[in-house]
């Protein structure tokens, strides 16, 4: 492909040699430079890209796309150099958006093939696109997935590293999709998408913003709620139908912009798609909830993952999937059968009490987990979770107090502790504890931790083990070491059995 093909989408200049030029690969990481290639240099959070230039031209790249304003000093000179190497040098104002626009045009604007549903919101990212995606292929269309525990393009699953990947890997995987014959792709689209430009030139068919809260804000994040919300926002201005959560405090500031045609969902009158009459379904070893859909839809929902979030969850997903034309009987199958690995996930382990694993590892999570759980009325709300290390500490403080003032029994373990001593994440935690009258014991390998919640299950309990979620590890001093909670949980039944 020529680099003026490749570049179609952008405003650039050439500073040295042709836009004519054949290029064979693309590379934003100079490690993964061949001969030919374009070499896109990014200014990154660890590293820029532009002080690879040196070796992106030794390693036979046929061009080199830097940034205006990071081509000064030492990597002026080192363009310079490339140049007289015989290197052409391009220059643009933004490699992250121009990295964007070019991936799409390299992989041949695969999302042009593809019904593409991007969903944003603080939470319910993740539950919602396995939702979609579930109802999707019961209503025979093929759909992949891309989300922060694993992208699904009917070639291949590979587990996630970010919420939303870069934008290459977003345009590689859309074009997997459609070489695998799939008609739909849903993805969660994150607000460090939008701050990096990953999802630059996609607009959606459908954009889905399921709620805000504070979160993502400091140091390498967003510098303020504003910030955080506008970088949100975006997704309303780059989809053709945007579905929001009418019931969102923030729902005028949400919309307020919005370039697209907009519907609704919630509890409230005025939701386009809106639950009616819900009811908390409870049996031994299962919680669920239950509700009418009203409004576009006319059917009864009943889903196996409790809490009203569920509903709003559900309802964003019942309100696109009637839009690409599920029956209300594909509709309710499909998420009475949804599933999504570490999230409100029950695992059965006795006929006594309830055991799920879900992924909330911050204060915000923890106090919506236990709150919901708090309305099915348990003999006992037990809670088990630790902390990560290097990490901010206030997280331990405040997740300690949390679990002190909603469990009626907190188990604190070990989580993550990367390069720090358990025991002194714990001490933190229980600082937060001692805030609060909850009751508390402390079991530092997270095993032992499982089994003592396990053998000592009370009739009516619902034990939640916090955290880790579909996480599959532990990492110790720098290590990574396989853990899966399921795993252990079945280990430990074969040992007490």
């Amino acid at each position: 492909m020529k680099l003026s093909t490749l570049l179609n989408d952008i405003s650039y200049q050439v500073k040295n040699g042709s836009d004519a030029v054949e290029i064979s690969g693309v590379a934003y990481d100079s490690r993964k430079v061949e001969p030919g290639c374009l070499f896109v240099c990014i200014c990154g959070t660890v590293s820029d890209g532009h002080q690879y230039i040196a070796d992106a031209a030794a390693k036979g790249a046929a061009a080199i796309l830097v940034e205006r304003e990071a081509c000064e000093g030492g990597t002026k000179e080192m363009a310079e150099q490339a140049a007289a190497d015989g290197v052409t040098i391009v220059e643009a104002e933004n490699n992250r958006y121009s990295l964007a626009m070019l991936s799409a045009a390299w992989f041949g604007y695969p999302a042009k093939e593809l019904t593409t549903i991007g969903i944003t919101g603080t939470k319910g990212k993740t539950t919602s696109t396995y939702m979609i995606r579930s109802i999707l292929e019961n209503a025979g269309h093929k759909t992949g997935l891309i989300g922060t525990i694993e992208t699904i393009t009917g070639k291949r699953v590979i587990p996630s590293e970010n919420t939303t990947p870069e934008s290459w890997l977003i345009q590689e995987y859309f074009r997997e999709m459609a070489d695998a014959g799939c008609e739909c792709a849903v993805m969660e689209v994150s607000s460090q998408a939008y701050m990096m430009d990953r999802v630059a030139g996609i607009t959606f068919d459908y954009g889905v913003f399921t709620n805000i809260e504070p979160d993502h804000i400091g140091t390498n994040e967003h510098a303020d709620f504003e910030d955080y919300m506008n970088c949100k926002k975006q997704l309303l201005q780059n989809c053709r139908i945007g579905l929001v959560n009418r019931d969102d405090e923030h729902f005028e500031q949400i919309v307020a912009g919005a370039a697209c045609e907009l519907e609704t969902f919630g509890f409230s009158a005025d939701a386009d798609y809106r639950a009616e009459q819900a009811s908390l379904v409870s049996r031994p070893g299962y919680l669920g909830i239950a509700y009418h859909a009203a409004g576009k839809v006319d059917m009864p929902v009943e889903i196996d993952i409790p809490g009203k979030f569920s509903i709003y969850n559900s309802l964003c997903a019942i309100a696109v999937c009637h839009h690409i034309g599920a029956d209300a009987d594909t509709i309710r199958a499909a998420l009475a059968g949804a599933k999504v690995k570490g999230r409100v996930e029950m695992v059965k382990v006795s006929d006594d009490f309830t055991l799920m694993i879900d992924y909330a590892h911050n204060a915000m999570a923890l106090e919506s987990l236990l709150t919901t759980l708090r309305e099915y009325n348990p003999h006992r709300l037990v809670s088990l979770f630790g902390c990560g290390g290097n990490r901010d500490r206030n997280r331990r403080f405040e997740m300690g107090e949390i679990s002190g003032k909603l469990a009626d029994l907190t188990i604190i373990t070990s989580d993550n502790p990367r390069n720090e001593e358990p025991q002194a994440i714990i001490d933190d935690i229980k600082t937060g504890m001692n805030k609060t009258d909850g009751k508390y014991v402390e079991i530092i390998d997270r095993k032992d931790a499982i089994r003592y919640a396990i053998v000592n299950g009370e009739p009516g309990d619902i034990i939640v083990l916090a955290g880790k979620g579909h996480e599959d590890y532990q990492i110790i001093k720098g290590k990574k070491y396989p853990m899966d909670e399921r795993v252990l949980i079945q280990e430990i039944l074969q040992e007490l059995a």
